[in-house]
């Protein structure tokens, strides 16, 4: 008995694990950028109630606050944060490993003095 010569490889088995890993991965890509999952709410006749607000404090390295993307003093954040319903609305609070710790505690300690509830703190895992 001769023994046939192996030429040949078949790929269909690499290329149907290749698209499952590929719709895996897309499929929690979404999720991930977005961190959360698109849903359509359903709508309500009853009252409607006013979504609240949510802001970002960032400190940088250099210990400049900034509201979302606009550069802010100090006093100026005071004011701003003044304006939030400190029961309903959020703060994220974002600050560089290398900004000064005092920067920091100065933001925490007006968000204590408004009676912030909802305040979230950035961090890496």
């Amino acid at each position: 008995m001769r023994r046939q010569r192996f030429d040949q490889i078949n790929v269909v088995p690499f290329i149907d694990i290749s698209l499952v890993l590929l719709v895996i991965v897309l499929a929690t890509a979404t999720f991930i950028t977005h961190n959360e999952m698109p849903v359509d709410l359903p709508k309500s006749s009853s009252d409607t109630k006013v979504p609240p607000k949510s802001i970002s404090v960032t400190i940088d390295s250099n210990g400049t606050f900034f509201i979302g993307k606009e550069r802010v003093n100090l006093d100026e954040l005071n004011k701003r944060l003044s304006k939030l319903d400190p029961k309903k609305d959020a703060v994220t609070l974002n600050a560089d490993q290398k900004s000064q710790f005092q920067k920091f505690v100065s933001v925490i300690d007006i968000l204590k003095k408004k009676g912030f509830e909802k305040i979230s703190i950035v961090t890496l895992q």
